[in-house]
C-alpha cells in the first residue's frame, strides 16, 4: 500500500518519435560528431580526467651585490647587502634600496619649522606653544623665528637641522640593477604527498657558477638579476629607482603527476604591482627612514637616511593533477547533456520551415500529446456551408453558434471513403467499417441536448415539419429546437439555407438502420440489437466520422448540431423520452458500450 501511495512502484519514460529522413539523420550524426569532438578536445586540453590539488609553499631569498656611491655632504660610500636591504618587508618579499636623502649631524634643539609642514608667522602671537600635529617635525615653542630672508615660521623643538631635501635625480643607487637575488622556493601538494623545490635535484654546484636566469636563458636557474626582473615587467630600472615601487615575481607550478607524463617545473614571470605614474598618486613609490646615532663631545647626534627602493614580492601559484577515474566519470556524465543541443536544434529546424507544413503538423501531433483541463474545454464545430473545422473555447456567456473560433482547420476530404462505405454496407458485400483499430482515435461527444427534454418524439412525424417560426433565433436551417445549455445551441449552417438532414447521404449513411446494424456487427459480430439506443449512439458516431473524421484539431470535442441530433432521435427515440445531453463519448466498440 505505501508503495502505491508514494508512486514507488511506477516507472515513467519519455515518448520518442522516430523520423525516417536522410537529411535529418545526417544532420543529427554530424552534430553529434561535432559535440563529441568538442568534448574530447576540452577533456584533453583542460585535463578534466585528473584530480587536482593546490600548492603550499615557502620562499626564502638572498640578495648579493656591492655598489660605490657618492652621497651629498657624506662623500664616497660603499654599500653592501646590509646597507641596501633595509628592514624586513614581510613574508615572501625583499627590499633593495635605490635612492637616498641624507641629513647629517642632527641634534636635539630648537629650529624653524620648514614649509609646508609649518605655517608662516609675523609675531610670536601667531604661534601656539606646545602645538603639534602629524605633519610637524617637532613641538612649537611659541616663538616666531626667521626661516629665510623674507619668511618666518614658528619655532619647534626637534632634531635639527630638519630634513628639507627632495629626492635626487638620477637615483644614487642606480647600480643596484646589477645586484642578483637567489630565490629558494619549496612546494608541497598535500593531497598527493608530493614535495619539490625550484633548485632541481639534478643541479650541481658548478651549475650555479655564473648562472643567471635571463642572461644565459636557463629556465630553471633560481638566480635573477634585478635589472632583468624590472625589464621583464616592462619598466625601466633607472626611472623606477628614483621613487621606488613594487615588483611581483610570480612562480607558477603546473604539474602533471601521472607516471608516463610526469612534469613539475617552475615558470617565472614578473609584473609591476603599484601605480607607476607619479603624477596620478598622492604618495608615489616606496620609501622608509632609518638613522645612525653617535655621540660627539658628550652630545648625541644622528645621521638620518630616507631610503627609496624597490620591494620584490614573490608570489607562488600552483596546481597539480593526477588521473582519477571518478573525475573522468563525473566529466563524462556532465557532458552528456550537450547532446540535447542536437534535439533542440532539430526540433527548431522542423518547426521553422525545414519540412512542409503537413509534415511539420504530423510530427508535432505524434510527438506531443495534448491533455485538456476540465476547466478549459475546447469544442470542434463543422458547418455544412463552410469547408473548414472550427475550434472554439467553451463559453459561459455566448451560445456556441455565435462563439468566435480560436483557430480554423481544413477538413480532410473523406468523401470517397464514405461513398465506398455506403455502397459496400448497403449492398451487403462487406461488413467492414472505416474505424481504425475499432475506435475513432478518441472522438469525444454524445448526445447534444439537455436531459430535461421530456416527451417522446413520434417516429412517424417528420422532423422537417418544424417551421421556421418555431425554431430558435440562432437556427439558420429551420430544423433546430430550443436548448437550455449554451453549448447545445448550434445549427448545421452559418447562414440561412437548406438543412443538412435533408441531404440524401444523411438518410442513407447516418440514420439508415441497415447501415448502422452492419457497422455495429462489424465491431461485434455476435452483438444483440435489442435497444434503439444502440442504433442512436451508432448514428452519433457515424455523423462524427462523416463530418469531423477520425481526429479533431487540438483534441477538441466535436459537437453535433441540434437539427441532426433531433433527426437521429426521431428515428431512434428513447423509450422514456429522456436523453443525457452533451457528454464525453467514444465511438461504440462493443456491446457493453451500447448499454451505457
Amino acid at each position: 500500500m505505501p508503495c502505491v501511495l508514494l508512486n514507488l512502484c511506477e516507472y515513467d519514460t519519455q515518448k520518442l518519435v522516430k523520423i525516417k529522413s536522410v537529411k535529418l539523420g545526417s544532420l543529427k550524426w554530424t552534430l553529434n560528431g561535432v559535440i563529441l569532438m568538442f568534448i574530447c578536445i576540452m577533456m584533453l586540453w583542460n585535463k578534466e580526467y585528473q584530480e587536482y590539488d593546490f600548492v603550499v609553499s615557502s620562499v626564502t631569498t638572498k640578495v648579493k651585490g656591492v655598489a660605490k656611491i657618492t652621497l651629498p655632504e657624506v662623500g664616497d660610500v660603499v654599500w653592501d647587502v646590509v646597507d641596501y636591504s633595509g628592514p624586513s618587508q614581510g613574508k615572501n618579499s625583499f627590499f633593495v634600496a635605490t635612492n637616498a636623502i641624507v641629513t647629517k649631524n642632527q641634534k636635539q634643539g630648537n629650529c624653524a619649522e620648514i614649509l609646508p609642514n609649518g605655517k608662516l608667522c609675523r609675531t610670536d602671537k601667531d604661534c601656539e606653544k606646545g602645538f603639534s600635529d602629524q605633519h610637524s617635525h617637532g613641538v612649537q615653542t611659541g616663538a616666531c623665528v626667521k626661516l629665510e630672508i623674507l619668511k618666518k615660521t614658528c619655532e619647534v623643538t626637534a632634531w635639527c637641522p630638519i630634513e628639507n631635501k627632495k629626492n635626487p635625480r638620477p637615483a644614487l643607487l642606480a647600480a643596484a640593477e646589477n645586484f642578483t637575488v637567489m630565490i629558494k622556493n619549496n612546494i608541497r601538494f598535500p593531497a598527493f604527498n608530493y614535495i619539490r623545490r625550484n633548485i632541481l635535484s639534478e643541479m650541481k654546484d658548478t651549475d650555479f657558477k655564473g648562472c643567471i636566469y635571463h642572461r644565459y636563458k636557463n629556465p630553471y636557474c633560481p638566480i635573477f638579476r634585478l635589472g632583468d626582473i624590472v625589464a621583464e615587467a616592462k619598466e625601466k630600472f633607472s626611472e623606477m629607482a628614483v621613487e621606488g615601487g613594487v615588483i611581483g615575481i610570480q612562480i607558477n607550478w603546473d604539474c602533471d603527476l601521472n607516471r608516463f607524463f610526469h612534469s613539475c617545473l617552475p615558470k617565472y614571470s614578473n609584473r609591476r604591482l603599484d601605480e607607476k605614474e607619479s603624477n596620478r598618486t598622492l604618495y608615489p613609490g616606496l620609501n622608509f627612514r632609518f638613522a645612525r646615532y653617535s655621540t660627539v663631545n658628550g652630545v648625541e647626534q644622528r645621521t638620518l637616511f630616507k631610503m627609496y627602493g624597490i620591494r620584490f614580492d614573490v608570489m607562488v601559484f600552483g596546481k597539480a593533477g593526477k588521473f582519477s577515474i571518478i573525475q573522468l566519470i563525473i566529466y563524462i556524465g556532465s557532458t552528456l547533456s550537450y547532446y540535447a543541443i542536437t534535439t533542440i536544434f532539430l526540433d527548431w529546424l522542423i518547426g521553422t520551415g525545414y519540412y512542409s507544413k503537413e509534415a511539420k503538423q504530423n510530427y508535432t501531433e505524434r510527438k506531443f500529446e495534448a491533455v485538456q483541463d476540465r476547466e478549459e474545454c475546447f469544442l470542434c464545430v463543422s458547418f455544412v456551408d463552410e469547408d473548414n473545422l472550427r475550434v472554439v473555447k467553451k463559453s459561459r456567456k455566448k451560445i456556441l453558434q455565435e462563439t468566435k473560433p480560436l483557430s480554423i482547420h481544413q477538413r480532410k476530404n473523406e468523401l470517397a471513403s464514405m461513398k465506398t462505405l455506403l455502397s459496400v454496407l448497403q449492398c451487403g458485400q462487406s461488413r467492414s467499417e472505416p474505424v481504425q483499430n475499432g475506435q475513432s482515435g478518441g472522438l469525444i461527444v454524445d448526445e447534444n441536448l439537455s436531459s430535461r427534454h421530456n416527451g417522446r418524439q413520434n417516429p412517424d412525424t417528420p422532423l422537417l415539419e418544424t417551421t421556421q417560426s418555431s425554431s430558435p433565433t440562432w437556427c439558420q436551417c429551420g430544423s433546430c429546437r430550443p436548448a437550455e445549455t449554451l453549448q447545445e445551441q448550434l445549427c448545421c449552417r452559418l447562414k440561412k439555407g437548406r438543412c443538412i438532414t435533408s441531404s440524401p447521404i444523411f438518410s442513407s449513411l447516418i440514420v439508415s438502420r441497415s447501415v448502422l446494424e452492419n457497422a455495429l456487427f462489424f465491431v461485434d459480430p455476435l452483438a444483440e440489437l435489442h435497444e434503439e439506443s444502440q442504433l442512436r449512439h451508432g448514428a452519433y458516431a457515424q455523423f462524427i466520422r462523416w463530418r469531423f473524421g477520425d481526429s479533431t484539431p487540438r483534441d477538441a470535442l466535436p459537437v453535433i448540431p441540434s437539427c441532426c441530433i433531433w433527426r437521429i432521435r426521431a428515428e431512434y427515440p428513447s423509450p422514456d423520452g429522456t436523453y443525457r445531453g452533451l457528454r464525453s463519448f467514444q465511438v461504440i466498440t462493443s456491446q457493453t458500450e451500447v448499454n451505457r
